[in-house]
């Protein structure tokens, strides 16, 4: 498989990533620092995604139904050099399925997940799943 965006910036402005039909803005300036996504944020928003998108995927595998999940993800940032040292996941599904084997889906999901196996040859990752039966 192989990917491709598009992203540009504007001198003293900010910035946009132009995936598909979607366009994610992001902050290169001081004064949308608070605003708008840095490109660490973006990263971990990625790491995020590729983990729900295998919630999803694994749904089907694993025959469970959820109405929802949640991630929570924090990082560690070094200084010298800048870079991500640690990262942690906190993963909610919420499910009638009270069977769901959460052990499973998690070396699913750090198995085969494509962003989650790039990541982790360079940090740390720790993370859980809990399950909340509704």
């Amino acid at each position: 498989m192989k990917y491709s965006i598009q992203a540009t910036a504007t001198a003293k402005k900010d910035a946009a990533m132009h995936i598909k039909q979607s366009d994610i803005n992001f902050g290169t300036t001081p004064e949308s620092s608070d605003s708008l996504p840095n490109p660490a944020e973006l990263f971990l928003g990625s790491f995020s995604a590729c983990v729900l998108k295998n919630v999803e995927r694994f749904s089907g595998f694993m025959h469970f139904d959820y109405t929802k999940a949640e991630i929570t993800v924090n990082a560690i940032r070094l200084e010298k050099p800048p870079r991500m040292d640690e990262i942690q996941y906190h993963l909610r599904i919420y499910t009638k399925d009270n069977t769901l084997n959460i052990d499973l889906l998690k070396k699913n999901i750090e198995k085969f997940g494509t962003i989650f196996n790039t990541v982790k040859l360079s940090c740390a990752i720790t993370g859980d799943i809990q399950l909340i039966t509704n």
